[in-house]
């Protein structure tokens, strides 16, 4: 795929670190890029920073919402051509700690959004034969650590769900991606709770999104699912 005038990129999960830097590389790429999240004011920034976005307020663990977005972005945008989901949400504590109605949550975020998403953009990339969905994840969806019990099995079932999906969508056209982030991301809490790091112990937004992009970008006779990114210094 390659960008032209119409290109259109749908980033769920708009926020200060990579889904805010997947939405300016997109843009700087030439693509209109609709933006979604759940707070109305961050989306409205990004959208004043970022030439012809459109900024869609939507809670992506609400089927009738990832709906209701898609059929805004397909209207005042055009279909996109790439999404990418990433929207992610934590929960620590071991399996007996955990309260286990935020394990719900979190597998409504983690895994039932993308299903959503994936169901509301796939019949018209089908229909044309092309179109990308990038879903960016992290380790927990290929191992279980005791404090991510309630986390990893939402992760895990991401995975093995955007893995349905790639064999699916690819005789079809549809490139699907899960790359897994295995670093701690440069943003200003983490900075905050992990005094001890150094700055290349980060992985940086910006260099996250560029490997995102170019993901997105490969052609259909050297196709990418598994991608890992990490900082040259992660242990693994």
């Amino acid at each position: 795929m390659s960008a032209s005038e119409a290109s259109v990129a749908l980033v769920a999960g708009v926020g200060r670190g990579t889904g805010g830097a997947v939405a300016r590389r997109f843009t700087a790429a030439g693509y209109r890029v609709a933006l979604l999240a759940r707070t109305e004011r961050r989306l409205k920034e990004f959208e004043a920073e970022l030439p012809g976005s459109l900024a869609i307020p939507c809670d992506v663990a609400d089927e009738a919402a990832v709906d209701a977005a898609i059929a805004t972005c397909e209207a005042k945008l055009g279909v996109p051509d790439v999404v990418i989901h990433n929207a992610p949400r934590g929960v620590s504590g071991t399996f007996q700690e955990i309260d286990p109605r935020d394990m719900e949550e979190a597998f409504r975020v983690n895994t039932m959004s993308l299903l959503y998403l994936a169901r509301a953009v796939a019949p018209a990339m089908i229909e044309r034969g092309t179109g990308a969905i990038i879903v960016t994840g992290n380790t927990s969806a290929f191992r279980g650590k005791a404090n991510f019990s309630g986390f990893a099995p939402t992760k895990a079932a991401q995975r093995i769900l955007a893995e349905a999906m790639a064999r699916d969508l690819g005789p079809k056209g549809i490139h699907v991606a899960y790359v897994m982030i295995d670093a701690v991301i440069d943003l200003r809490w983490t900075r905050r709770t992990r005094p001890h790091l150094k700055d290349e112990d980060f992985a940086q937004p910006d260099d996250l999104a560029e490997s995102i992009f170019q993901v997105s970008q490969q052609p259909r006779s050297a196709w990418t699912f598994n991608m890992d990114l990490r900082p040259f210094k992660e242990i693994w």
